[in-house]
């Protein structure tokens, strides 16, 4: 029996999970490490953080399963996208990561836009300058940190870190690539135009490869470290969204994958790579060779339940802790007693800002209706609603786009909420399926790992033969009726706020 790891070094923590050739998942851990906002809009972590939790959860998962490490037959790697980790010659770090829902970079943003015409940058990199693209990132770096730019040598994403620590190579691949704004996209290989107009050194960049080739193997010291033979073949991976999209069979066009995770996300592969000239959504190289996906974030999904939870929940959080249930089914089963509509109460998830469509980094959470009728329940459902909203706006703008779309497969935690996925389907007008994958990128990472070392000849026949239809909700015809009315009004609100945000932000 063959196994194959898969690694996806996340936001809140790294996910280990060890699975057969035959598709079983025998071993999963998760191992979290914190968050640093040194100042308001700043999101950063410690690289190092990665690197601990991926030798623990290696641990444990070849510990709970009693494999031998020669059975592994390849690893797999899955991470954050925009992260900019930065070494210096010795491929130390220099300072920590900054992440994808890091907000400092405005003033960067616009320097881009001035360098490079709108126009120029979809046609090269499929996408419009944003806060979260890591080329702002290092830019911001260049222009605030001149004295740890001048000691760069080399910038690699999140994944990639633990890449270098697992096989000591500089290798990314085209998935992750295309979220730094410095691939060409269409070509699906670093863009020297883009690197010469931005005045960055070609020779920071890491080796590009698609994701199902071999990117190293497993050194002779972390092999000392990790317990894994020397030698093991590591893939070159992929970004998570694309990582859980394979994890979960999304390979097609016509089938788009919907992750309600700390983040929301809907994804669709395409023959053909499609961007939108407002750059509303964004346009990535897929992990399958001669794919690419059309994808839209959404800042805070899942995150806005958390923020609830963290918030106004400390009587669920008690109850969950006795009854040793998981506190997010005892707040949703709330939402379950309120109708369709939440009683006229909209919640607008901008926490964090917004990602897709509006890429407003000054964008914030709002309750719209808000009356004395109104009790904690309303305002859960609500939020479940906004999130889904909020999705749709993204989905809108791929019809636009004449992407087909023939069923969503959900993912991420909240896919595991029947009420949620039955609001996806209503919100949407779609059948909404749940498939036997449980473990996301992870498990995609695998996947991927399984064709990188040769137990498999391609993606498709991996997922053909592993994945399967569990579970399939349709929508209520009345829901439906009534949601379209929200929904029209939801998209209405924030073409009116926008610029009271920007006024916001300035106080």
């Amino acid at each position: 029996m063959k196994y194959l790891l898969g690694i996806d070094v996340g936001t809140t923590g790294t996910k280990v999970v060890l699975v057969t050739e035959a598709g079983k998942v025998t071993a999963s851990a998760f191992e979290d490490y914190p968050l640093s906002t040194p100042q308001v809009d700043w999101v950063e972590q410690d690289p190092e953080d990665w690197w601990k939790a991926t030798m623990k959860g290696i641990a444990k998962v070849m510990g709970d399963a009693s494999v031998k490490t020669g059975e592994i037959a390849g690893i797999g790697l899955s991470g954050q996208y925009h992260g900019a980790v930065l070494l210096d010659k010795a491929h130390h770090v220099l300072r920590p990561c900054i992440l994808w829902c890091d907000q400092r970079t405005t003033e960067q943003v616009e320097y881009i836009s001035k360098k490079i015409s709108k126009e120029e940058l979809l046609r090269i990199t499929g996408n419009s300058a944003s806060y979260y693209f890591t080329a702002c990132k290092i830019l911001w770096v260049k222009d605030n940190e001149p004295q740890i730019y001048e000691k760069l040598s080399h910038f690699l994403l999140p994944k990639d870190y633990v890449r270098l620590k697992l096989t000591g190579n500089l290798v990314t691949d085209v998935t992750d690539a295309s979220g730094t704004l410095l691939l060409d996209v269409p070509k699906r290989r670093w863009s020297s135009q883009i690197l010469d107009k931005l005045d960055l050194d070609k020779d920071i960049l890491p080796d590009c490869r698609e994701s199902i080739e071999i990117s190293g193997a497993i050194t002779k010291k972390a092999s000392e470290l990790t317990g894994l033979n020397h030698g093991t073949p590591v893939v070159a991976g992929a970004g998570d969204q694309s990582a859980q999209a394979i994890g979960t069979g999304v390979i097609k066009e016509g089938v788009l994958a919907c992750t309600m995770g700390t983040s929301g996300v809907v994804f669709a592969p395409t023959s053909l790579i499609r961007h939108d000239d407002r750059g509303r959504l964004d346009s990535f190289c897929f992990a399958i060779p001669d794919t690419w996906h059309t994808m839209g974030v959404m800042q805070s999904a899942g995150g806005s339940l958390r923020w609830f939870r963290d918030t106004l929940c400390d009587a669920e959080i008690k109850e969950a802790e006795n009854k040793r249930q998981d506190v997010y089914q005892l707040i949703v089963e709330q939402a379950e007693r309120v109708p369709a509509g939440s009683e006229n109460l909209i919640f607008l998830p901008y926490l964090s800002g917004e990602r897709h469509p509006h890429s407003d980094a000054k964008a914030r959470g709002i309750f719209f209706g808000l009356d004395m009728r109104h009790h904690k329940a309303h305002m859960i459902r609500s939020i479940l609603e906004g999130v889904v909203f909020g999705l749709r706006d993204s989905i809108e703008v791929m019809k636009e786009l004449h992407i087909p779309i023939s069923e969503i497969r959900a993912t991420g935690g909240g896919a595991r909420a029947k009420l949620w996925k039955q609001i996806l389907a209503d919100v949407t007008n779609s059948k909404v399926i749940t498939v036997n994958s449980l473990e996301g990128a992870a498990y995609g990472a695998a996947i991927l790992a399984s064709v990188g070392s040769g137990l498999y000849n391609s993606v498709d026949e991996v997922c053909n033969r592993l994945i399967r239809v569990i579970e399939e909700t349709y929508p209520i015809k009345d829901n439906v009726k009534r949601y379209e009315d929200y929904y029209l009004l939801y998209r209405s609100l924030y073409p009116l706020l926008k610029d009271k945000f920007a006024e916001l932000s300035s106080l």
